[in-house]
């Protein structure tokens, strides 16, 4: 949450998307002071005069507590640094990059890394006394494997361990992580527990990598002197624990100390404790695999008023703004959109569900930049979905003969290719799983807003030994639900209604949300509800608006379009008293689009 009246910004009652506004830095010195020459992205903060040129962000809330946590860590630090203490420093030989053979061996046939690995994170082969020798003496030196510690380039401290896996480090030398250095220039990083698991990762290419120096425990005091320097800049940290307790202990203290905002939990294959056991048994790919299917953690805690001050006062000074709007006057009166919700859009075979769906979604990237992903297995082949929405977006007919200029359709393909994505329905059954796995994958890479499913009956449903339908799709809405909130993107669920029957005079009675097939649970479980009613009788598509659960977001209620079937288009219309006939709206695409997007053909 941000606040923008602190700031002098009027939103003019929006709580998302793009606006324009009066900037508060150059309003007061123009000739024209009400001119809206502020551009300012709601979602993100960002703010830019076309006028005076300022660009500035306004800060969420939980960005500015962070920043005073940061301030407070750094007081902290510097008052560490002023007691610390001097250490021994280990002096790093080159000649022990070249690896005896049996710690060759050891390293690239038993663990799987190559040796430009070992050479690139300076890995030794030397003989040390072991407090603990296991050869003929306890003063006979042992063959072991040097994991040396940098930091800055210097040689701070060397982990050496024999192939019979005892340990010791240099007496006296300063306690920093391994790989220290490659966190460096990197938004995000990796954490593992070990020292072969972060040669694995760096193997398969996921390089700003570091191991904890001291094993799996809760003690996280060496990373007090590294927080600022290594890991404030890191939107991203991924924890890759070993898959025991201690490693579960050390997660959720690394959490702690980071923030679970930015923590993502890297889970390995059912046997595999860590990086280099999932590598040997299963390979490069499904150790990648797991990396990237890397989920949030799970959020819990009880809140109270005082814990959520800033955000109250600044409803209090903002209010409880609109949402979203489509840029379609009639339709706004009544629904405006927000991320981080659930929209179930129903209607008989033919009424057009997914032409209404596809309207809303192209029109919210074009006037707020929200990204969309579908899975719209019915809209097959792909290319005449594609074609579909370059149509809606140009206005015509997507073939030379209609007139459309070449350049002009491919600034449209270039535009749909940077926001609308499509799940390929493939081989392999999408259950619910695959298709919410894929659509994090474009929220961390693409930064999606939107998901479409469409439509439901196209997922993989299997249920569950002993679990009913009407479980299955309570389950299946609150997993909709939680992955809007936890990824911040409105979810969109096209469903299907059962049979409905005639009404007592023989005529076709309007599809309710309650007559979805399978469960009541979709009225009850959604944030929207919307149903798409063609007449054809009188030529125009009635949509209604049967639920907004927030009040500020909009009320029931019904408006009416009709469909352009050269461009596919929703025109709005109002239905005149006898029915019979309409008044069309001419309502274009924004021109903040045409001339922000699209270059001047």
């Amino acid at each position: 949450m941000r606040n923008f009246s602190q700031a002098g910004i009027d939103t003019g009652g929006h709580i998302s998307g793009k606006i324009r506004t009066t900037c508060p830095k150059c309003k007061d010195t123009r000739t024209h002071p009400e001119d809206k020459s502020l551009s300012v992205d709601i979602d993100t903060g960002w703010c830019y005069c076309f006028h005076c040129e300022a660009r500035f962000r306004v800060p969420d809330l939980e960005e500015e507590r962070l920043r005073r946590q940061h301030l407070d860590r750094q007081r902290q630090e510097r008052e560490a640094h002023a007691a610390a203490k001097r250490y021994v420093r280990p002096t790093f030989v080159e000649a022990n990059l070249n690896l005896p053979a049996p710690i060759a061996d050891y390293l690239t046939s038993r663990r799987g890394l190559s040796l430009r690995t070992l050479r690139e994170l300076k890995v030794t082969g030397q003989y040390e006394i072991m407090p603990a020798a296991t050869g003929n003496g306890a003063n006979d030196p042992e063959l072991c494997i040097g994991f040396n510690y940098f930091e800055d380039g210097r040689l701070v401290n060397t982990k050496f361990r024999t192939l019979q896996k005892g340990f010791k480090m240099v007496k006296g030398a300063e306690l920093i992580p391994y790989n220290l250095d490659s966190l460096l220039g990197h938004s995000e990083c990796y954490i593992v527990e070990g020292e072969i698991d972060a040669l694995t990762l760096h193997e398969v290419g996921r390089t700003p990598v570091i191991s904890v120096p001291a094993g799996g425990n809760t003690n996280s005091t060496w990373l007090d002197r590294f927080v600022e320097s290594h890991f404030d800049d890191k939107k991203t940290i991924f924890l890759a624990t070993d898959n025991d307790t201690n490693g579960l202990k050390m997660r959720h203290e690394l959490m702690r100390r980071f923030g679970e905002e930015r923590c993502r939990i890297v889970t390995f294959s059912p046997g595999c404790k860590d990086a280099n056991e999932e590598l040997l048994k299963h390979g490069r790919e499904s150790l990648l695999r797991c990396l990237d299917a890397a989920a949030e953690p799970p959020i819990e805690g009880v809140v109270t008023a005082n814990d959520m001050h800033e955000e109250l006062q600044a409803l209090f000074e903002n209010g409880l703004t609109r949402g979203a709007g489509t840029g379609l006057p009639n339709f706004d009166r009544l629904c405006t959109f927000e991320t981080g919700r659930l929209l179930v859009v129903t209607g008989r075979p033919g009424d057009g569900k997914s032409e209404f769906v596809d309207e809303l979604v192209t029109r919210l990237g074009m006037l707020h930049d929200w990204k969309t992903l579908f899975f719209s297995p019915e809209n097959q082949p792909l290319a005449l979905h594609q074609c579909k929405l370059i149509e809606r977006i140009a206005g015509g007919k997507f073939r030379r003969s209609s007139g459309l200029e070449p350049q002009f359709v491919k600034q449209v393909m270039e535009w749909l290719s940077e926001n609308i994505f499509h799940l390929q329905p493939g081989i392999e059954a999408y259950t619910l799983e695959r298709v919410l796995h894929t659509a994090r994958q474009m929220v961390v890479r693409k930064g999606i807003r939107i998901l479409v499913i469409d439509p439901l009956n196209r997922l993989e449903q299997p249920l569950a030994p002993g679990q009913t339908e009407l479980q299955y799709i309570s389950d299946l809405l609150n997993r909709l639900s939680r992955f809007a909130v936890q990824n911040r993107c409105l979810v969109i669920l096209v469903a299907h209604p059962r049979k409905v029957n005639r009404t007592s005079t023989g005529e076709l009675r309007r599809v309710e949300m309650n007559d979805i097939n399978g469960s009541a649970d979709f009225a009850n479980k959604c944030d929207y509800c919307f149903v798409v009613e063609r007449d054809r009788g009188a030529d125009l598509t009635r949509v209604h608006v049967e639920k907004v659960r927030f009040r500020h977001l909009g009320e029931p209620g019904h408006c009416c379009f009709t469909y352009n079937k050269d461009c596919g288009r929703y025109q709005p219309c109002r239905e005149r008293p006898d029915g019979n006939s309409r008044e069309i709206f001419d309502v274009e695409y924004p021109e903040s689009f045409w001339e922000e997007v699209l270059e001047p053909v």
